[in-house]
């Protein structure tokens, strides 16, 4: 059974930063991608940043890039997402997935197998 657990959401001022933290039990996948998604209220899920097995550059969206940063510990099988100069628009609840995605498929949630149970993180002064 795998299980992951998400921690470090809350509440943080604009221009502030969170750090969140993702770590599975067992071992979900053969050279798994682990990847950060999330959704606003009345919004879609969205792809936030991935980094796969050999932690090459993480993949990020846009609208994060220069301010997030993703990085992984294989020995721990856990995947963060260090959150800077943070925004209103950044408030959402934060998912992390597992999976296999072929690079096509990284920033797609159907692609992922295995997702954790979400932490908030809200913005504001």
């Amino acid at each position: 059974q795998v299980q992951l657990v998400e921690s470090g959401g809350g509440l943080v001022q604009p221009g502030g930063s969170l750090r969140l933290s993702c770590a599975a039990s067992g071992r979900p996948e053969s050279n798994p991608t682990m990847a950060w998604f999330r959704q606003a209220p009345g919004e879609e899920r969205q792809f936030v940043a991935a980094v796969r097995w050999g932690n090459s550059n993480p993949y990020y969206t846009d609208s994060v890039k220069g301010r997030f940063t993703a990085s992984r510990d294989n020995a721990r099988n856990t995947v963060y997402l260090q959150m800077n100069s943070l925004k209103s628009e950044d408030t959402a609840t934060y998912y992390c997935a597992v999976g296999s995605p072929i690079l096509s498929t990284l920033r797609s949630g159907s692609a992922y197998r295995y997702w954790g149970q979400g932490t908030q993180v809200t913005v504001s002064s």
